[in-house]
């Protein structure tokens, strides 16, 4: 990706083998009507190359990295903000959350992300993507 498709896009990094995560882009795609949103295995080289460009180790699976106009969110901040462009209800919960501490929100997220492995399971290969969708990944 060029530094122009970056500050023009609004791009979701993911862990491409976490099958929460894999579920979370599914849900995303469904409540994406107007498809603004693009999509990246953290494992795969766009994936990488982002995580660069935000500053991140290569390796970074932590947390789910939003990038919107160049600039990256993480955590709950992300989620809030990709929270706010899906169809209704979404936009309304997602302004309830920001309201809340981030500290507050960041712990609750941290725990999932701590866990995720172990209560929704991983996979050995990165999601397979539906045709229709593998135009929005990077």
């Amino acid at each position: 990706m060029n530094q122009d498709e970056i500050l023009n896009s609004k791009i979701i990094l993911f862990d491409g083998v976490c099958n929460l995560c894999s579920w979370s882009v599914s849900f995303v795609v469904k409540r994406d009507k107007n498809r603004i949103y693009k999509f990246a295995w953290a494992q795969s080289d766009a994936g990488k190359e982002l995580l660069k460009w935000c500053k991140l180790p290569e390796n970074f699976l932590d947390t789910v990295v939003y990038i919107e106009h160049g600039t990256p969110y993480y955590k709950s901040k992300a989620a809030l903000k990709i929270a706010s462009r899906l169809s209704m209800p979404w936009p309304i919960l997602s302004r309830i959350g920001l309201v809340l501490p981030e500290m507050i929100l960041d712990s609750i997220y941290d725990w999932i992300a701590r866990n995720r492995y172990k209560w929704f399971g991983r996979t050995d290969v990165c999601m397979v993507s539906t045709k229709d969708l593998q135009s929005r990944f990077l």
